[in-house]
């Protein structure tokens, strides 16, 4: 294996097998390997492991002895792991507390005798702007301020619909805000004195705010049990701001026995976690954002992120994710699925904006079920895609893409596992997600997903009616389970449907780009 080799700069997609990336921060280390360095990297090893090296930082200047220890041990136990598997590159990363602390060189210098790693120690804007690309990557068009809370920092990253603007890293984490011993009414005032600071942040007011950070994401998992929500992802998980500075002030004044009851949260973050809260609460009141959003990208994803030419960084993160998918899932040889999106499109000349890239991850997702069993097909298929390892979607989306994959397995609305997720739709989505299912199980049943089939034959809508146009040499296409699925789809139109056998050419539909989109 490749010894870890830290560098900024394009490398091309192909030229790297399995990457991966440790993160040495304030309060854990975390090795994530992913499967190569593409627009929608999959994860295929993920540890953390909290030493807590900024405990003490504080108070001392110096690492936590006992966290510098727990953390050289279990660096040494990644370099075997990725020795094992085989990994290509390595890339650590070292943030707030390695930087500032009186012992970061020296410890710096034991990881890379001890383990043969090359740590880079990354300064508090390199971090921002990492970690502002972690969401980027995520959440292309994300337009408001980002804050990834560390233990020892506060990096505040502004964001104008997909470009970093400003930005400034704050002494705020929580290991800095315990160890100053001041009294929480103290620690607030000094928190607000240091947003006060900040003038540009006044020009995002009413904004969205981003949040990234293990802490706050600790938050949002408490938030998702109280308000029972279905889908169990952080990525994307939208909070409106007032109900998130209502849970942050009560959380922020809880002793250690109220918070272990907190479901969701590891007992390692109790200390922490009141002033992460403290520190949210804060920024909630000095920009007083429309919503918190939360990502699950951060300062690694955006490492990884940065390395790509620029091309793949323009992909949509979520049409790369799932093409990724429909090739691993692959089980014709046809390669992805993704040009069905274009052969149903006539059915949804009136869905609403941003529609057709929802169209474009089902159809890429709609053989993801075929190795399942029959009887459970649909029910697999539709929490697979629920809980799909992507980015590039709302909550809501996820739903509605998840929904469309039930019905094209013939699952029927409002049965099985699905009520929850579709109590997040309006009637209009629920619709929507209902006929775009019953038109992929349309023409996977038509031709069994083969391209070369389908490509002979178009879906059409002609005033009140959808037609299913077969040419004369492939009139047996059609038959009972055929009707069947077009009067299914028809239904879901609330339009009568029939075959037609004719030499009918039909112009294409216009694709849909790659190219990000949002979510």
């Amino acid at each position: 294996m490749a010894r870890a080799a830290f560098r900024i700069g394009p490398i091309p997609r192909a030229a790297a097998g399995r990457v991966g990336v440790i993160d040495i921060g304030s309060n854990s280390i975390r090795l994530v390997v992913y499967d190569r360095l593409a627009r929608a990297p999959m994860p295929v090893f993920n540890e953390k492991v909290m030493c807590g090296l900024g405990r003490s930082l504080a108070a001392t200047g110096l690492l936590d002895p006992d966290g510098r220890r727990m953390a050289l041990e279990n660096l040494t136990r990644f370099t075997r792991l990725l020795e094992a598997m085989n990994v290509d590159r390595v890339d650590v990363l070292a943030t707030a507390a390695v930087r500032d602390a009186a012992d970061g060189r020296s410890f710096v210098e034991e990881i890379n005798r001890a383990c043969g790693m090359e740590v880079a120690v990354v300064s508090g804007a390199e971090e921002a702007r990492l970690s502002a690309l972690g969401v980027l990557s995520g959440i292309p068009e994300a337009d408001g301020v980002m804050g990834d809370l560390g233990g020892g920092s506060l990096e505040l990253v502004g964001l104008d619909a997909g470009r970093i603007a400003e930005q400034e890293t704050l002494p705020l984490g929580p290991f800095r805000l315990m160890s100053d011993k001041a009294s929480p009414t103290k620690a607030r005032g000094r928190v607000d004195e240091a947003f006060a600071g900040q003038g540009w942040l006044e020009g995002y007011r009413g904004r969205r705010f981003y949040a990234v950070g293990g802490a706050w994401r600790a938050l949002a998992k408490v938030h998702m049990a109280k308000r029972e929500h279905p889908i169990h992802v952080i990525q994307h998980y939208a909070v409106p701001a007032a109900d998130m500075a209502a849970l942050a002030d009560i959380v922020a004044g809880q002793g250690r026995a109220s918070l272990e009851r907190l479901a969701g949260v590891s007992k390692r973050r109790l200390d922490a976690l009141p002033w992460a809260a403290m520190v949210l609460s804060r920024l909630i009141a000095t920009l007083e954002p429309e919503e918190i959003v939360f990502s699950a990208h951060g300062l690694r994803e955006g490492h990884l992120f940065d390395l790509l030419p620029a091309e793949e960084q323009a992909r949509d993160p979520l049409i790369a994710a799932c093409r990724d998918a429909a090739i691993r899932l692959d089980r014709y040889g046809f390669g992805d699925v993704g040009w069905m999106s274009d052969w149903i499109a006539p059915a949804f000349g009136d869905a609403p904006a941003g529609f057709e890239r929802l169209r474009l991850a089902a159809a890429l997702l709609s053989d993801i079920g075929w190795a399942e069993h029959p009887d459970y097909r649909a029910e697999h298929a539709f929490l697979h895609v629920l809980r799909l390892q992507a980015s590039g979607m709302s909550h809501e989306q996820r739903a509605i893409v998840a929904l469309a994959i039930w019905a094209r397995y013939g699952g029927r609305p409002g049965q099985g596992p699905t009520k929850e997720a579709a109590s997040l739709l309006s009637e209009e989505e629920k619709a929507f997600a209902a006929r775009l299912g019953a038109a992929l199980r349309l023409a996977h049943t038509l031709t069994g997903g083969a391209s070369g089939l389908l490509s002979r034959t178009r879906l059409l809508v002609d005033g009140d009616t959808v037609e299913l146009v077969l040419p004369p040499d492939a009139e047996t296409l059609g038959g009972d389970v055929v009707a069947r699925r077009l009067q299914s789809l028809a239904k879901a139109m609330g339009l009568a449907g029939r075959v037609i056998v004719a030499p009918r050419k039909v112009p294409a539909a216009e694709p849909v780009s790659d190219t990000a989109a949002g979510g």
